[in-house]
């Protein structure tokens, strides 16, 4: 119950941002992609660079890392925030 919670703020945040400035309902598949891989990765660098990956692969487009950066540290903060909620 707990992560299924945590999976959908990590969705509305991430359906929030548009990097590629297609307009915010154009990423769904990515986004499913990017909270599976913020629940495999405790590295705010390689999430970040894992997210910059995802986007390109889809869009063939580069975002750049560091606002992929600014991005994986906001989803750390909800996954670690339902982490500690929990303990």
């Amino acid at each position: 119950m707990i992560k299924a919670s945590v999976n959908v703020r990590l969705m509305e945040n991430l359906l929030h941002w548009d990097p590629l400035g297609y307009g915010i309902d154009a990423y769904e598949t990515e986004c499913v992609d990017v909270v599976q891989a913020v629940h495999e990765l405790d590295d705010i660098n390689k999430l970040a660079r894992r997210i910059q990956d995802i986007y390109e692969f889809s869009f063939e487009e580069f975002i750049p890392l560091s606002n992929c950066k600014e991005k994986a540290l906001e989803l750390m903060v909800i996954k670690n925030e339902e982490d500690s909620c929990s303990l």
